[in-house]
């Protein structure tokens, strides 16, 4: 078994400020980290900014900067994350770093020598929003479904393509013999069911006069890279492909997390390339769902973002992760709102584990107990989430535990125990609460780090509540 492990998010663009949407999958990109570090591996875990193409030339322009300079001032943003949301990612790339530039025109001659990029005049639709072709059967009225506010721009140029329709069958063998490579089932059913479909070629190139924004073609200073094409790079880049021979073979395959307007791009387009480049496919590809705002979907031209760094300041960074691990379903659409936030917030962080806590010290202080040490239990739950990904299902199990402890404290009423008999009561107690905390290392870093610290030092103490109540 390997002890090296990768995982990576999808790059953000930074045409806009980070939204809760965003920090549900790299939250859960940092459990798998988290957990892959507690079996004792290796892990890089990668995430970072995708900051070329139209949209972002666009943004720089409307602000009257530099899209570099623009660039640097969000990709700082996106990197204050780690901090909010206590991430534990090890690689930060930025698809402007001089060593993607170069491993992208790398990857561009790969695809050359192999015969997959040829140069063609087309006329297609294509979405800003999605920095995508469309065909009719995509549309919805017209309109793009994904960025119904914006229309559709008709793009007439010389381009190069990529060859993409000459890896339907190499991609429907590779799915056939990976069922598990798209999880969950049901994505990997409708990528099988596009590809099967038939696939068309896609520019992989704009004009520089009229799009200057991205890395350039080599040999051909009239083109730069599509987006898409350079963003999907980032993968292998941060690995130091192609120089760094030993930390990329170390390392990949490994597994991608990925919203579902994604899956075609990460599932499909990307492995394509990987074949064309002579390279070997992602490990696994987990795709999750699309969060909503009050039942909205999330836009800044609706004004209904929620900016988690400023959450978890007034919150605390547990919290954040509490909601979306535990009260989001992992590939499903699911909801935020401030209420229901606050709701599970008291429910199970305040009246839950915090009170649990706090009452199993307040009686361990009267006691002399014996040491406790770190183990165990995470490798339970844990074990439980990788089957299929279920962050929601693995707490749950820690919760029912944490129910049925404060249910065991109100049997054996230790509060009205003394000496000896308080001890031997409240001991394997406070035990189990060690325990629990092991299991929340993954989920609740910071307050799992919290209750060890207090629960395995020589005394225990009782301290400020883990989770002040909200009124």
């Amino acid at each position: 078994m390997s002890k090296k492990f990768y995982i990576t998010t999808t790059l953000p663009y930074v045409n806009a400020e980070p939204h809760i949407g965003f920090a549900l999958e790299i939250i859960q990109a940092d459990v798998v980290a988290r957990w892959q570090r507690l079996l004792g591996k290796m892990v890089i875990f990668n995430f970072g900014t995708d900051e070329h193409g139209l949209k972002i030339y666009r943004k720089a322009l409307e602000q009257n900067k530099d899209p570099k300079v623009y660039c640097d001032e969000f990709a700082a943003k996106f990197d204050d994350l780690k901090t909010a949301l206590n991430l534990s990612y090890t690689n930060f790339i930025r698809t402007t770093d001089e060593h993607h530039v170069r491993a992208a025109q790398e990857f561009w001659w790969r695809c050359v020598k192999n015969g997959d990029i040829y140069k063609k005049n087309y006329i297609t639709k294509y979405c800003v929003g999605c920095e995508l072709e469309k065909t009719d059967s995509e549309l919805a009225e017209g309109k793009c479904p994904v960025h119904p506010n914006l229309n559709l721009e008709i793009i007439e140029e010389e381009n190069y393509f990529f060859r993409f329709s000459k890896y339907q069958q190499p991609l429907l063998d590779f799915y056939n013999k990976h069922p598990d490579f798209v999880l969950p089932e049901g994505k990997y059913n409708e990528i099988r069911t596009f590809v099967n479909a038939g696939l068309e070629d896609f520019s992989v190139s704009r004009l520089k006069k009229k799009m200057p924004w991205g890395i350039n073609v080599p040999d051909d200073p009239e083109h730069v890279m599509y987006v898409w094409f350079d963003a999907l790079i980032n993968y292998i880049s941060t690995l130091g492909w192609p120089e760094d021979k030993k930390t990329f073979n170390d390392y990949w395959p490994g597994i991608q997390v990925a919203g579902k307007d994604n899956l075609r791009q990460q599932t499909a387009m990307w492995q394509a390339m990987l074949l064309s480049a002579g390279l070997p496919n992602s490990g696994q590809v987990f795709i999750h769902g699309f969060m909503t705002i009050n039942g909205q979907k999330i836009s800044k031209s609706a004004g209904n973002t929620i900016d988690p760094i400023e959450l978890s300041k007034k919150y605390g960074v547990d919290a954040i992760r509490y909601y979306l691990l535990a009260k989001v379903h992992p590939w499903e659409d699911g909801d935020f709102s401030i209420a229901k936030f606050e709701e599970g917030y008291n429910a199970d962080l305040a009246n839950g584990l915090g009170n649990l806590v706090a009452r199993v010290a307040k009686l361990a202080e009267k006691a002399i107990l014996p040491a406790r040490q770190k183990g165990g239990f995470e490798k339970v739950v844990l074990g439980l989430k990788h089957e299929d990904w279920r962050f929601d299902e693995a707490i749950k199990i820690i919760w029912v535990w944490i129910s049925d402890l404060d249910r065991k404290i109100e049997e054996q009423k230790p509060w009205t125990l003394e000496g000896k008999e308080l001890e031997n009561t409240i001991a394997p107690i406070a035990d189990e609460v060690v325990v629990i905390a092991n299991g929340l290392l993954p989920f609740l870093p910071g307050t799992a780090e919290k209750i060890l610290k207090q629960f395995t030092s020589p005394t225990i103490k009782s301290e400020a509540p883990l989770f002040p109540r909200i009124k």
